[in-house]
Protein backbone atom coordinates (compact mmCIF):
# COMPACT_ATOMS: atom_id res chain seq x y z
CA UNK A 1 0.00 0.00 0.00
CA UNK A 2 2.51 2.47 -1.04
CA UNK A 3 1.67 6.00 -1.62
CA UNK A 4 4.70 6.75 -3.86
CA UNK A 5 7.42 4.37 -4.14
CA UNK A 6 8.65 5.37 -7.57
CA UNK A 7 11.37 7.59 -8.32
CA UNK A 8 13.28 7.92 -11.79
CA UNK A 9 16.94 6.71 -12.39
CA UNK A 10 19.38 9.31 -12.88
CA UNK A 11 22.03 7.21 -13.96
CA UNK A 12 19.66 5.73 -16.85
CA UNK A 13 18.84 9.46 -17.43
CA UNK A 14 22.29 10.92 -17.80
CA UNK A 15 23.63 7.64 -20.17
CA UNK A 16 21.25 9.07 -22.54
CA UNK A 17 18.24 6.50 -22.05
CA UNK A 18 14.94 6.58 -22.13
CA UNK A 19 13.79 7.64 -18.35
CA UNK A 20 12.32 4.91 -15.88
CA UNK A 21 10.70 4.35 -12.78
CA UNK A 22 12.84 2.38 -10.10
CA UNK A 23 11.27 0.70 -7.67
CA UNK A 24 12.23 1.66 -4.14
CA UNK A 25 12.27 -0.34 -0.79
CA UNK A 26 8.96 -0.04 0.75
CA UNK A 27 9.76 3.02 3.49
CA UNK A 28 8.67 3.04 7.00
CA UNK A 29 5.52 5.16 6.24
CA UNK A 30 4.61 2.31 3.35
CA UNK A 31 4.48 -0.29 6.93
CA UNK A 32 2.12 2.59 9.18
CA UNK A 33 0.14 2.37 6.57
CA UNK A 34 -0.52 -1.00 5.61
CA UNK A 35 -0.55 -1.77 9.59
CA UNK A 36 -3.54 0.68 10.08
CA UNK A 37 -5.29 -0.67 6.96
CA UNK A 38 -4.89 -3.66 8.82
CA UNK A 39 -6.27 -2.85 12.34
CA UNK A 40 -9.40 -1.36 10.66
CA UNK A 41 -10.00 -4.53 8.91
CA UNK A 42 -9.32 -6.14 12.07
CA UNK A 43 -11.96 -3.51 14.51
CA UNK A 44 -14.38 -3.90 11.53
CA UNK A 45 -14.17 -6.81 10.25
CA UNK A 46 -13.47 -9.76 12.94
CA UNK A 47 -15.93 -8.46 15.75
CA UNK A 48 -18.70 -9.25 12.67
CA UNK A 49 -17.27 -12.83 11.90
CA UNK A 50 -16.68 -13.56 16.07
CA UNK A 51 -20.30 -13.05 15.97
CA UNK A 52 -21.67 -15.11 13.28
CA UNK A 53 -19.14 -17.60 14.00
CA UNK A 54 -19.80 -17.93 17.68
CA UNK A 55 -23.64 -18.37 17.03
CA UNK A 56 -23.28 -21.24 15.69
CA UNK A 57 -20.46 -22.75 17.73
CA UNK A 58 -21.33 -24.86 20.85
CA UNK A 59 -18.25 -26.25 22.57
CA UNK A 60 -16.18 -26.92 19.13
CA UNK A 61 -18.95 -28.09 17.32
CA UNK A 62 -21.86 -26.94 14.75
CA UNK A 63 -25.15 -26.57 17.01
CA UNK A 64 -28.43 -23.94 16.07
CA UNK A 65 -30.30 -23.78 19.08
CA UNK A 66 -29.42 -20.30 19.07
CA UNK A 67 -32.20 -20.28 15.62
CA UNK A 68 -34.90 -21.81 17.83
CA UNK A 69 -34.22 -19.49 20.82
CA UNK A 70 -34.71 -16.66 18.52
CA UNK A 71 -37.49 -17.65 16.61
CA UNK A 72 -38.91 -18.30 19.90
CA UNK A 73 -38.79 -15.18 21.35
CA UNK A 74 -42.75 -13.92 22.77
CA UNK A 75 -43.87 -11.56 19.96
CA UNK A 76 -41.28 -11.58 17.08
CA UNK A 77 -43.10 -11.74 14.70
CA UNK A 78 -45.42 -8.62 15.59
CA UNK A 79 -41.72 -6.57 15.93
CA UNK A 80 -40.54 -8.05 12.64
CA UNK A 81 -43.91 -6.92 10.95
CA UNK A 82 -43.55 -3.35 12.85
CA UNK A 83 -40.09 -2.94 12.07
CA UNK A 84 -40.92 -3.82 8.41
CA UNK A 85 -43.83 -1.51 8.18
CA UNK A 86 -41.97 1.62 9.46
CA UNK A 87 -38.93 1.18 7.43
CA UNK A 88 -41.17 0.61 4.03
CA UNK A 89 -43.40 3.77 5.11
CA UNK A 90 -40.50 5.53 6.12
CA UNK A 91 -38.83 5.24 3.28
CA UNK A 92 -41.31 5.71 0.73
CA UNK A 93 -42.48 8.91 1.76
CA UNK A 94 -38.69 10.23 2.20
CA UNK A 95 -37.75 8.65 -1.06
CA UNK A 96 -41.03 10.99 -2.57
CA UNK A 97 -39.96 14.28 -0.18
CA UNK A 98 -35.99 13.65 -1.16
CA UNK A 99 -36.70 13.45 -5.10
CA UNK A 100 -39.28 16.11 -5.08
CA UNK A 101 -36.64 18.63 -3.37
CA UNK A 102 -33.53 17.26 -5.41
CA UNK A 103 -35.47 17.79 -8.29
CA UNK A 104 -36.31 21.45 -7.38
CA UNK A 105 -32.72 21.96 -6.85
CA UNK A 106 -31.27 21.11 -9.46
CA UNK A 107 -33.85 21.33 -12.73
CA UNK A 108 -35.65 24.14 -11.68
CA UNK A 109 -34.94 28.13 -10.81
CA UNK A 110 -36.17 27.51 -7.51
CA UNK A 111 -32.64 26.81 -6.31
CA UNK A 112 -30.69 29.28 -4.01
CA UNK A 113 -27.48 28.18 -4.44
CA UNK A 114 -25.72 26.75 -1.03
CA UNK A 115 -28.94 27.51 0.79
CA UNK A 116 -30.94 25.11 -0.81
CA UNK A 117 -28.58 22.60 -0.97
CA UNK A 118 -27.67 22.34 2.28
CA UNK A 119 -31.37 22.91 3.97
CA UNK A 120 -32.52 19.13 3.73
CA UNK A 121 -29.00 17.72 5.27
CA UNK A 122 -29.65 20.04 8.22
CA UNK A 123 -31.63 17.67 10.72
CA UNK A 124 -28.00 15.64 10.87
CA UNK A 125 -26.96 18.34 13.40
CA UNK A 126 -29.54 17.33 15.43
CA UNK A 127 -28.84 14.01 17.09
CA UNK A 128 -31.41 11.44 16.71
CA UNK A 129 -32.45 10.80 20.09
CA UNK A 130 -32.81 15.06 20.52
CA UNK A 131 -34.31 15.24 17.84
CA UNK A 132 -36.91 12.42 19.09
CA UNK A 133 -37.55 13.95 22.55
CA UNK A 134 -37.88 17.49 20.37
CA UNK A 135 -40.74 16.07 18.53
CA UNK A 136 -42.39 14.76 21.76
CA UNK A 137 -42.04 18.06 23.00
CA UNK A 138 -43.92 19.55 19.83
CA UNK A 139 -46.57 16.95 19.36
CA UNK A 140 -46.91 15.54 22.67
CA UNK A 141 -51.37 15.49 23.13
CA UNK A 142 -51.10 16.84 26.24
CA UNK A 143 -48.04 19.29 26.73
CA UNK A 144 -47.07 19.57 23.33
CA UNK A 145 -46.32 22.78 21.84
CA UNK A 146 -47.94 22.75 18.41
CA UNK A 147 -50.77 21.03 19.78
CA UNK A 148 -50.90 23.42 22.36
CA UNK A 149 -51.27 26.15 19.62
CA UNK A 150 -53.76 24.22 17.50
CA UNK A 151 -55.94 24.20 20.13
CA UNK A 152 -55.63 27.48 20.98
CA UNK A 153 -56.42 28.38 17.08
CA UNK A 154 -59.50 25.99 17.34
CA UNK A 155 -60.68 28.09 20.23
CA UNK A 156 -61.30 31.30 17.68
CA UNK A 157 -63.51 29.13 15.60
CA UNK A 158 -65.73 28.10 19.08
CA UNK A 159 -63.89 24.51 18.90
CA UNK A 160 -63.50 23.72 22.62
CA UNK A 161 -60.30 20.44 22.39
CA UNK A 162 -58.71 19.57 25.50
CA UNK A 163 -56.10 17.12 24.32
CA UNK A 164 -54.25 16.63 20.49
CA UNK A 165 -55.54 17.27 17.92
CA UNK A 166 -52.19 15.28 17.02
CA UNK A 167 -50.55 12.66 18.64
CA UNK A 168 -46.68 11.98 18.39
CA UNK A 169 -47.49 8.41 20.28
CA UNK A 170 -48.38 6.95 16.99
CA UNK A 171 -47.92 5.21 13.89
CA UNK A 172 -47.95 8.56 11.91
CA UNK A 173 -45.56 10.07 14.58
CA UNK A 174 -43.19 7.15 14.61
CA UNK A 175 -42.88 7.10 10.62
CA UNK A 176 -42.65 10.93 10.77
CA UNK A 177 -39.84 11.16 12.85
CA UNK A 178 -38.34 8.42 10.90
CA UNK A 179 -38.87 9.99 8.07
CA UNK A 180 -37.20 13.73 8.70
CA UNK A 181 -33.56 11.65 9.21
CA UNK A 182 -34.08 9.44 6.15
CA UNK A 183 -35.00 12.42 3.63
CA UNK A 184 -31.23 13.53 3.76
CA UNK A 185 -30.07 10.54 2.06
CA UNK A 186 -32.21 10.40 -0.37
CA UNK A 187 -31.85 14.16 -1.22
CA UNK A 188 -27.78 13.37 -1.47
CA UNK A 189 -28.13 10.14 -3.66
CA UNK A 190 -30.73 11.95 -5.89
CA UNK A 191 -29.20 14.94 -6.29
CA UNK A 192 -26.14 13.64 -7.40
CA UNK A 193 -28.43 11.66 -9.85
CA UNK A 194 -29.70 14.54 -11.17
CA UNK A 195 -26.12 15.98 -11.71
CA UNK A 196 -24.34 13.24 -13.55
CA UNK A 197 -27.52 12.63 -16.11
CA UNK A 198 -28.01 13.80 -19.38
CA UNK A 199 -30.81 16.18 -20.13
CA UNK A 200 -30.92 16.29 -23.45
CA UNK A 201 -34.15 13.60 -23.33
CA UNK A 202 -35.64 15.38 -20.89
CA UNK A 203 -34.84 18.43 -23.13
CA UNK A 204 -35.78 16.74 -25.95
CA UNK A 205 -39.09 15.53 -24.80
CA UNK A 206 -40.55 18.93 -23.78
CA UNK A 207 -39.25 20.25 -27.26
CA UNK A 208 -41.79 17.46 -28.99
CA UNK A 209 -44.85 19.08 -26.57
CA UNK A 210 -44.85 15.79 -24.51
CA UNK A 211 -46.45 17.12 -21.13
CA UNK A 212 -44.36 17.62 -17.99
CA UNK A 213 -45.96 14.46 -15.91
CA UNK A 214 -45.46 12.16 -19.08
CA UNK A 215 -41.76 13.34 -18.85
CA UNK A 216 -41.23 12.32 -15.27
CA UNK A 217 -42.43 8.94 -15.80
CA UNK A 218 -40.98 8.11 -19.22
CA UNK A 219 -37.77 9.59 -18.62
CA UNK A 220 -36.52 10.92 -15.58
CA UNK A 221 -37.74 8.46 -13.45
CA UNK A 222 -36.40 5.28 -15.04
CA UNK A 223 -33.11 7.34 -15.36
CA UNK A 224 -32.97 7.72 -12.12
CA UNK A 225 -33.42 4.28 -11.05
CA UNK A 226 -29.94 3.07 -9.94
CA UNK A 227 -29.63 6.49 -7.91
CA UNK A 228 -33.37 5.69 -6.14
CA UNK A 229 -32.58 1.77 -5.46
CA UNK A 230 -29.22 3.37 -4.15
CA UNK A 231 -31.22 5.67 -1.84
CA UNK A 232 -33.48 2.61 -0.69
CA UNK A 233 -31.13 0.58 0.12
CA UNK A 234 -29.06 3.74 2.43
CA UNK A 235 -32.38 3.96 4.17
CA UNK A 236 -33.01 0.21 5.05
CA UNK A 237 -29.58 0.03 6.31
CA UNK A 238 -30.31 3.47 8.39
CA UNK A 239 -33.58 3.16 9.06
CA UNK A 240 -33.49 -0.99 10.41
CA UNK A 241 -30.09 0.06 12.35
CA UNK A 242 -32.01 3.11 14.42
CA UNK A 243 -32.44 2.94 18.39
CA UNK A 244 -33.06 6.27 19.49
CA UNK A 245 -36.27 7.29 17.33
CA UNK A 246 -38.67 3.81 18.48
CA UNK A 247 -36.87 4.22 21.93
CA UNK A 248 -38.20 7.08 22.52
CA UNK A 249 -41.61 7.73 20.65
CA UNK A 250 -42.08 4.06 19.83
CA UNK A 251 -42.67 2.75 23.51
CA UNK A 252 -44.79 5.60 24.24
CA UNK A 253 -46.96 4.04 21.15
CA UNK A 254 -46.41 0.54 22.32
CA UNK A 255 -44.52 -0.08 19.19
CA UNK A 256 -41.61 -2.32 19.42
CA UNK A 257 -39.08 -2.95 16.33
CA UNK A 258 -36.37 -5.25 16.36
CA UNK A 259 -33.24 -2.44 17.38
CA UNK A 260 -35.29 -1.82 20.38
CA UNK A 261 -35.64 -6.03 21.28
CA UNK A 262 -31.96 -6.49 20.86
CA UNK A 263 -31.05 -3.94 23.02
CA UNK A 264 -33.34 -5.07 25.76
CA UNK A 265 -31.86 -8.44 25.86
CA UNK A 266 -28.66 -6.63 26.40
CA UNK A 267 -29.43 -3.65 28.91
CA UNK A 268 -32.58 -5.08 30.50
CA UNK A 269 -31.96 -8.85 31.39
CA UNK A 270 -30.22 -10.36 33.92
CA UNK A 271 -27.71 -12.00 33.14
CA UNK A 272 -27.88 -10.10 29.61
CA UNK A 273 -29.11 -12.51 27.02
CA UNK A 274 -25.93 -12.16 24.59
CA UNK A 275 -27.53 -15.13 22.78
CA UNK A 276 -30.74 -13.63 21.66
CA UNK A 277 -28.89 -10.45 20.51
CA UNK A 278 -26.69 -12.21 18.50
CA UNK A 279 -29.38 -14.37 17.28
CA UNK A 280 -31.88 -11.26 16.08
CA UNK A 281 -28.97 -9.26 14.50
CA UNK A 282 -28.82 -12.44 12.06
CA UNK A 283 -32.16 -11.34 11.04
CA UNK A 284 -31.31 -7.78 10.49
CA UNK A 285 -28.62 -9.17 8.85
CA UNK A 286 -31.03 -11.67 6.82
CA UNK A 287 -33.11 -8.75 5.82
CA UNK A 288 -30.20 -6.10 4.27
CA UNK A 289 -29.07 -9.12 2.68
CA UNK A 290 -32.44 -9.79 0.86
CA UNK A 291 -32.77 -5.77 0.13
CA UNK A 292 -29.09 -6.05 -1.26
CA UNK A 293 -30.17 -8.57 -3.65
CA UNK A 294 -32.96 -6.84 -5.03
CA UNK A 295 -31.15 -3.62 -5.50
CA UNK A 296 -28.29 -5.45 -7.15
CA UNK A 297 -31.37 -7.59 -9.48
CA UNK A 298 -32.55 -4.21 -10.33
CA UNK A 299 -29.79 -2.90 -11.39
CA UNK A 300 -28.54 -5.89 -13.29
CA UNK A 301 -31.46 -5.82 -15.93
CA UNK A 302 -30.29 -2.33 -17.17
CA UNK A 303 -34.06 -1.42 -17.71
CA UNK A 304 -33.17 1.95 -16.93
CA UNK A 305 -32.62 5.54 -19.05
CA UNK A 306 -28.94 5.85 -20.09
CA UNK A 307 -27.54 8.31 -22.25
CA UNK A 308 -23.82 8.13 -23.37
CA UNK A 309 -21.53 11.00 -24.41
CA UNK A 310 -20.62 13.80 -21.91
CA UNK A 311 -23.49 15.47 -20.16
CA UNK A 312 -24.67 19.41 -20.67
CA UNK A 313 -25.48 21.47 -17.83
CA UNK A 314 -29.91 21.25 -17.67
CA UNK A 315 -31.56 24.16 -18.55
CA UNK A 316 -33.33 24.82 -15.11
CA UNK A 317 -36.98 24.85 -15.70
CA UNK A 318 -38.57 28.21 -15.03
CA UNK A 319 -41.55 27.99 -12.47
CA UNK A 320 -42.73 32.08 -13.34
CA UNK A 321 -45.02 33.30 -10.68
CA UNK A 322 -44.97 30.05 -8.81
CA UNK A 323 -41.31 29.99 -8.05
CA UNK A 324 -42.13 32.28 -4.87
CA UNK A 325 -43.88 29.76 -3.20
CA UNK A 326 -42.10 26.68 -4.15
CA UNK A 327 -39.11 28.33 -2.35
CA UNK A 328 -41.20 29.35 0.69
CA UNK A 329 -42.28 25.88 0.74
CA UNK A 330 -38.33 24.59 0.57
CA UNK A 331 -38.02 26.76 3.69
CA UNK A 332 -40.70 26.05 5.21
CA UNK A 333 -39.76 22.18 4.88
CA UNK A 334 -36.60 22.91 6.94
CA UNK A 335 -38.18 25.38 9.44
CA UNK A 336 -40.45 22.25 10.14
CA UNK A 337 -37.88 19.34 10.41
CA UNK A 338 -34.72 21.39 12.58
CA UNK A 339 -35.92 24.96 13.10
CA UNK A 340 -39.38 23.54 15.43
CA UNK A 341 -37.54 20.72 17.44
CA UNK A 342 -34.73 22.66 18.20
CA UNK A 343 -36.93 25.42 19.31
CA UNK A 344 -38.98 23.02 21.21
CA UNK A 345 -35.68 21.96 23.41
CA UNK A 346 -34.99 25.55 23.37
CA UNK A 347 -38.26 27.05 25.55
CA UNK A 348 -38.09 24.27 28.22
CA UNK A 349 -34.01 24.74 28.41
CA UNK A 350 -34.80 28.34 29.14
CA UNK A 351 -37.87 28.04 31.03
CA UNK A 352 -37.18 25.20 33.24
CA UNK A 353 -40.12 23.03 32.83
CA UNK A 354 -42.51 21.78 29.69
CA UNK A 355 -45.89 23.23 29.66
CA UNK A 356 -47.90 24.41 26.40
CA UNK A 357 -48.22 28.12 28.07
CA UNK A 358 -45.13 29.85 27.88
CA UNK A 359 -43.97 32.37 30.60
CA UNK A 360 -42.18 34.75 28.42
CA UNK A 361 -40.63 36.60 31.31
CA UNK A 362 -39.77 33.63 33.23
CA UNK A 363 -36.91 32.58 30.30
CA UNK A 364 -33.49 32.38 31.76
CA UNK A 365 -30.15 30.20 31.40
CA UNK A 366 -30.84 28.95 34.83
CA UNK A 367 -31.33 24.82 33.64
CA UNK A 368 -28.46 25.33 31.14
CA UNK A 369 -26.44 26.38 33.92
CA UNK A 370 -27.09 23.31 36.16
CA UNK A 371 -27.18 20.62 33.75
CA UNK A 372 -23.39 21.73 32.31
CA UNK A 373 -22.26 22.45 35.99
CA UNK A 374 -24.52 21.13 38.40
CA UNK A 375 -24.99 17.64 37.35
CA UNK A 376 -22.02 15.43 37.79
CA UNK A 377 -23.54 12.89 35.16
CA UNK A 378 -24.51 15.23 32.59
CA UNK A 379 -20.99 17.10 32.76
CA UNK A 380 -19.29 13.97 32.86
CA UNK A 381 -21.07 12.18 29.74
CA UNK A 382 -20.78 15.79 27.77
CA UNK A 383 -17.00 15.44 28.53
CA UNK A 384 -16.73 12.14 27.64
CA UNK A 385 -18.77 12.71 24.52
CA UNK A 386 -16.97 16.16 23.43
CA UNK A 387 -12.98 13.88 24.34
CA UNK A 388 -14.44 10.96 21.91
CA UNK A 389 -15.65 13.09 19.48
CA UNK A 390 -12.59 14.95 19.07
CA UNK A 391 -10.26 12.31 19.44
CA UNK A 392 -11.93 9.69 17.17
CA UNK A 393 -12.88 12.20 14.89
CA UNK A 394 -9.25 13.25 14.36
CA UNK A 395 -8.32 9.75 14.44
CA UNK A 396 -11.07 8.67 11.84
CA UNK A 397 -10.21 11.37 9.25
CA UNK A 398 -6.23 10.85 9.11
CA UNK A 399 -7.49 7.23 8.89
CA UNK A 400 -9.59 7.69 6.21
CA UNK A 401 -6.85 10.05 4.57
CA UNK A 402 -4.36 7.54 4.69
CA UNK A 403 -6.17 4.78 3.32
CA UNK A 404 -8.24 6.62 0.64
CA UNK A 405 -4.75 7.24 -0.40
CA UNK A 406 -3.37 3.95 -0.58
CA UNK A 407 -6.19 2.07 -1.88
CA UNK A 408 -5.90 4.68 -4.73
CA UNK A 409 -2.54 3.84 -5.74
CA UNK A 410 -3.70 -0.41 -5.57
CA UNK A 411 -4.55 -2.02 -9.10
CA UNK A 412 -8.35 -1.04 -9.23
CA UNK A 413 -9.72 -4.90 -8.48
CA UNK A 414 -7.57 -4.92 -5.44
CA UNK A 415 -8.66 -1.39 -4.06
CA UNK A 416 -12.03 -2.49 -4.18
CA UNK A 417 -11.78 -5.58 -2.20
CA UNK A 418 -9.46 -3.51 0.42
CA UNK A 419 -11.85 -0.57 0.28
CA UNK A 420 -15.20 -2.96 0.45
CA UNK A 421 -13.60 -5.20 3.32
CA UNK A 422 -13.64 -2.12 5.23
CA UNK A 423 -16.59 -0.46 4.65
CA UNK A 424 -18.97 -3.53 4.57
CA UNK A 425 -19.62 -4.11 8.39
CA UNK A 426 -20.43 -0.48 9.08
CA UNK A 427 -23.29 -0.90 6.53
CA UNK A 428 -25.01 -3.46 8.48
CA UNK A 429 -26.99 -2.01 11.55
CA UNK A 430 -24.82 -0.28 14.28
CA UNK A 431 -26.90 -2.72 16.52
CA UNK A 432 -25.26 -5.69 15.18
CA UNK A 433 -21.78 -4.07 15.45
CA UNK A 434 -22.04 -3.08 18.87
CA UNK A 435 -23.20 -6.49 19.58
CA UNK A 436 -19.80 -8.02 17.61
CA UNK A 437 -17.88 -5.20 19.66
CA UNK A 438 -19.25 -6.78 23.67
CA UNK A 439 -18.51 -10.20 22.63
CA UNK A 440 -15.29 -9.75 21.12
CA UNK A 441 -13.68 -6.54 23.82
CA UNK A 442 -15.89 -6.89 26.28
CA UNK A 443 -14.75 -9.64 28.36
CA UNK A 444 -11.23 -11.75 28.08
CA UNK A 445 -8.37 -11.02 27.17
CA UNK A 446 -9.20 -7.42 26.21
CA UNK A 447 -11.06 -6.85 28.89
CA UNK A 448 -13.02 -3.04 27.84
CA UNK A 449 -16.50 -3.43 28.35
CA UNK A 450 -17.61 -0.30 30.59
CA UNK A 451 -15.04 1.67 28.87
CA UNK A 452 -14.37 5.02 27.12
CA UNK A 453 -11.67 2.96 24.57
CA UNK A 454 -14.25 0.74 23.30
CA UNK A 455 -16.59 3.46 22.67
CA UNK A 456 -14.05 5.17 20.35
CA UNK A 457 -13.47 1.67 18.63
CA UNK A 458 -16.91 0.82 18.32
CA UNK A 459 -17.29 5.05 16.14
CA UNK A 460 -14.63 4.56 14.36
CA UNK A 461 -15.41 1.36 13.31
CA UNK A 462 -19.24 2.49 12.76
CA UNK A 463 -18.29 6.29 11.27
CA UNK A 464 -15.65 5.40 8.61
CA UNK A 465 -17.28 5.49 5.90
CA UNK A 466 -18.53 8.76 6.30
CA UNK A 467 -15.25 10.09 6.97
CA UNK A 468 -13.71 7.95 3.97
CA UNK A 469 -16.64 9.71 1.33
CA UNK A 470 -14.68 13.36 1.80
CA UNK A 471 -11.44 11.22 1.75
CA UNK A 472 -12.03 9.32 -1.31
CA UNK A 473 -13.22 12.67 -2.92
CA UNK A 474 -10.62 14.96 -1.72
CA UNK A 475 -7.76 12.19 -3.35
CA UNK A 476 -9.49 11.96 -6.33
CA UNK A 477 -9.00 15.93 -7.35
CA UNK A 478 -5.22 15.17 -6.45
CA UNK A 479 -3.27 14.83 -9.87
CA UNK A 480 0.12 12.77 -10.05
CA UNK A 481 1.91 15.50 -11.07
CA UNK A 482 3.10 17.15 -7.95
CA UNK A 483 3.52 13.78 -5.50
CA UNK A 484 5.95 12.84 -8.75
CA UNK A 485 7.64 15.74 -8.92
CA UNK A 486 8.01 15.35 -4.89
CA UNK A 487 9.75 11.97 -5.27
CA UNK A 488 11.90 12.53 -8.00
CA UNK A 489 13.56 15.70 -6.08
CA UNK A 490 13.90 12.69 -3.55
CA UNK A 491 11.21 13.45 -0.71
CA UNK A 492 10.36 10.47 1.34
CA UNK A 493 6.76 9.63 0.90
CA UNK A 494 5.92 10.41 4.81
CA UNK A 495 7.09 13.89 3.56
CA UNK A 496 4.66 14.28 0.14
CA UNK A 497 1.98 12.96 2.57
CA UNK A 498 2.90 16.15 4.72
CA UNK A 499 3.42 18.66 3.13
CA UNK A 500 1.70 17.88 -0.83
CA UNK A 501 -1.41 15.72 0.04
CA UNK A 502 -2.43 17.18 3.36
CA UNK A 503 -2.18 20.24 1.87
CA UNK A 504 -4.63 19.75 -0.91
CA UNK A 505 -6.98 17.28 0.84
CA UNK A 506 -7.42 19.68 3.87
CA UNK A 507 -10.73 21.15 2.73
CA UNK A 508 -12.16 17.45 2.18
CA UNK A 509 -10.47 16.27 5.75
CA UNK A 510 -12.28 19.31 7.73
CA UNK A 511 -15.87 18.29 5.95
CA UNK A 512 -15.09 14.65 6.65
CA UNK A 513 -13.79 15.98 10.08
CA UNK A 514 -16.83 17.51 11.27
CA UNK A 515 -19.56 15.22 9.76
CA UNK A 516 -17.74 12.31 11.81
CA UNK A 517 -17.66 14.29 14.96
CA UNK A 518 -21.33 15.40 14.59
CA UNK A 519 -22.61 11.64 14.29
CA UNK A 520 -20.15 10.12 17.04
CA UNK A 521 -20.89 13.29 19.56
CA UNK A 522 -24.79 12.60 18.54
CA UNK A 523 -24.49 8.43 18.64
CA UNK A 524 -27.07 6.81 20.81
CA UNK A 525 -27.52 3.38 19.04
CA UNK A 526 -24.08 1.89 19.90
CA UNK A 527 -23.92 3.96 22.78
CA UNK A 528 -27.07 1.98 24.10
CA UNK A 529 -25.39 -1.40 24.29
CA UNK A 530 -21.68 0.01 24.54
CA UNK A 531 -22.18 2.97 27.43
CA UNK A 532 -22.44 1.76 31.42
CA UNK A 533 -21.69 4.09 34.83
CA UNK A 534 -18.10 3.94 34.17
CA UNK A 535 -18.21 5.27 30.28
CA UNK A 536 -21.31 8.01 30.22
CA UNK A 537 -22.21 9.96 26.88
CA UNK A 538 -24.67 12.31 25.50
CA UNK A 539 -26.62 10.39 23.65
CA UNK A 540 -27.39 7.20 26.18
CA UNK A 541 -27.45 10.45 29.32
CA UNK A 542 -30.06 12.31 27.18
CA UNK A 543 -32.07 9.01 27.14
CA UNK A 544 -31.73 8.02 30.49
CA UNK A 545 -32.88 11.31 31.44
CA UNK A 546 -35.90 11.64 29.17
CA UNK A 547 -37.01 7.74 30.81
CA UNK A 548 -36.58 9.67 34.34
CA UNK A 549 -38.84 12.16 33.28
CA UNK A 550 -36.61 15.84 34.06
CA UNK A 551 -37.48 17.36 31.02
CA UNK A 552 -35.74 20.68 31.78
CA UNK A 553 -32.55 19.20 32.17
CA UNK A 554 -33.24 16.71 28.80
CA UNK A 555 -33.73 19.73 26.79
CA UNK A 556 -30.85 21.90 28.20
CA UNK A 557 -28.43 19.23 27.87
CA UNK A 558 -29.47 18.41 23.66
CA UNK A 559 -30.02 21.93 23.25
CA UNK A 560 -25.86 22.56 24.01
CA UNK A 561 -25.09 19.41 21.97
CA UNK A 562 -26.68 20.72 19.37
CA UNK A 563 -25.14 24.40 19.81
CA UNK A 564 -21.73 22.47 20.00
CA UNK A 565 -22.52 20.37 16.92
CA UNK A 566 -23.51 23.47 14.78
CA UNK A 567 -21.24 25.58 15.98
CA UNK A 568 -18.05 22.66 15.37
CA UNK A 569 -19.80 22.47 11.43
CA UNK A 570 -19.93 26.11 10.66
CA UNK A 571 -16.11 26.43 12.12
CA UNK A 572 -15.08 23.58 9.88
CA UNK A 573 -16.88 24.92 6.99
CA UNK A 574 -15.33 28.21 7.28
CA UNK A 575 -11.98 26.78 7.90
CA UNK A 576 -12.68 24.29 4.45
CA UNK A 577 -13.16 27.10 2.70
CA UNK A 578 -10.17 29.04 4.03
CA UNK A 579 -8.05 25.98 2.93
CA UNK A 580 -9.22 25.61 -0.38
CA UNK A 581 -8.69 29.25 -1.50
CA UNK A 582 -5.06 28.81 0.22
CA UNK A 583 -4.54 25.70 -1.68
CA UNK A 584 -5.48 26.89 -5.04
CA UNK A 585 -3.14 29.94 -4.46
Amino acid sequence: MSIETQTFDPAAEAAGRPRRLRMNRPSAFTGVTALVALGMGCITLVPLVYMVVSAFLDRGSIAFAIVTETLAVPGLGEVLVNTLVATVASGCCALVIGAVLAWLNERTDARMGLLTESLPMVPFLLAPIAGAVAWVLLLSPGAGYLNGLLRWAAGWFGADITQGPLDIYSWYGLVLVYTVYQVPYAFLLLSAGLRNMDPSLEEAARVCGTPFARILWRVTIPALLPSMAGAALLMVWTSLGLYSVPAVIGTGADIKVLTVLIVEQITNETPARTDLAVGLSLIMILIVACVWWAQSSLLRRGRHATVGGKAKAAVPLSLGRWRGAVRAGMLGYAVITTALPFAALALVALSGYWRPKIAWSDLNLDAIENTISGSSTSTSALKNSLAIGLTWATIGIVVASLLALAISRLPSSVGRIVDGSIKLPATLSHVVLAVGFILLFAGPPFMLGGTVFILGLAYLALYYPQGAVAADNAVSQIGRELPEASATSGASPATTFRRVFVPLMLPGMLAGWALLFVRMIGDLTASAILAGPRNQVVGRQILDIFLGGSYAQLASLATVVTMITTSVVLIAMWASRRSARWSQR
